[in-house]
């Protein structure tokens, strides 16, 4: 009796899926099977498929950095608005930038967090989007395709597994190549920055269109992934220089990809000195 129940529910889970015979042969040649180190592969390679999310302050300056008052309406927003503390993520500890972009960089630390790319619901671009305070879903399949999907303003991205080469334009996000190497997961970044620059968190640092950023994803076990990026972008830095965190699985039952579309959240920030209020004074004077 417990074995056609069985059968029974087998065949049932066939048929709702919509697979045939062939189709479910297929299935069970490519699931995730787990291998003496206890990492499921899929179609030959570590098995990435997840949500994703980091547990650090990167996103909020990559160096070393203490807990600040918030950098806009501390008066409202208390500290509940203030800039948490971070160990920081950079190899060295120090972004090696040059004389006038470090100049530039402060220019842009003293326009945070209204001119933040990030603010405005502008798509954050690589390798932020990575450690973005919302997590981020790998997709990989038995063939090799793979894409990563990001919970922030929708951004995704896909992964061409192939050797790199130049991008024929700049997007927000770049153009992405991946290889593996054993088990690493390596994916080359080209043609990022459309918006002129690419705000690397919200204290400024930055990355020019010129930059080349090469990840590594390579499973730890079944639930952390280690993560490191090497950013070379000579127009920027003297030397190309590393980050590095871990990736930590996201655990919780039924767990998915919600939607934060977030431009009407920045409409009044873009656009609101375009509004006019009643005394005929833009809506920021007017209250």
């Amino acid at each position: 009796m417990k074995k056609s129940l069985k059968l029974a529910c087998a065949a049932a889970a066939i048929l709702l899926a919509g697979a045939g015979a062939a189709e479910a042969k297929q299935a069970a040649r490519s699931a995730p099977r787990a291998s003496a180190t206890g990492i499921a592969r899929l179609g030959g390679h570590p098995n990435l498929n997840g949500i994703w999310q980091v547990l650090n302050n990167a996103n909020w300056n990559l160096e070393p950095h203490e807990a600040a008052q918030a950098p806009a309406a501390p008066e409202k927003l208390g500290a509940i608005g203030a800039i948490p503390p971070g160990l920081g993520v950079v190899e060295g500890g120090q972004i090696p930038y040059k004389p006038e972009a470090l100049k530039q960089r402060d220019a842009y630390r003293a326009s945070t967090p209204m001119k933040d790319p990030e603010a405005g619901c502008y798509i954050t671009g690589i390798p932020r989007a990575t450690y973005l305070n919302h997590p981020f879903q790998i997709i990989q399949g038995d063939n090799g395709d793979l894409m990563m999907a990001y919970e922030y303003d929708a951004m995704n991205r896909v992964i061409h597994m192939k050797a790199p080469e130049e991008p024929p334009i700049n997007t927000y996000m770049g153009t992405s190549f991946g290889q593996w190497d054993g088990d690493t997961l390596t994916v080359t970044t080209l043609g990022g920055g459309q918006a002129g620059v690419t705000w690397l968190d919200r204290s400024g640092n930055y990355i020019s269109p010129n930059a080349k950023v090469v990840e590594h994803f390579r499973l730890v076990d079944k639930d952390h992934i280690a993560y490191d990026a090497t950013i070379e972008d000579p127009t920027v830095f003297t030397r190309p220089w590393k980050i590095s965190m871990p990736l930590y699985r996201r655990m919780e039952p039924k767990l998915e990809i919600l939607d934060f579309r977030c431009v009407p959240f920045a409409d009044l920030l873009v656009y609101g000195d375009l509004l006019q209020s009643k005394d005929g004074k833009p809506a920021a004077e007017g209250k």
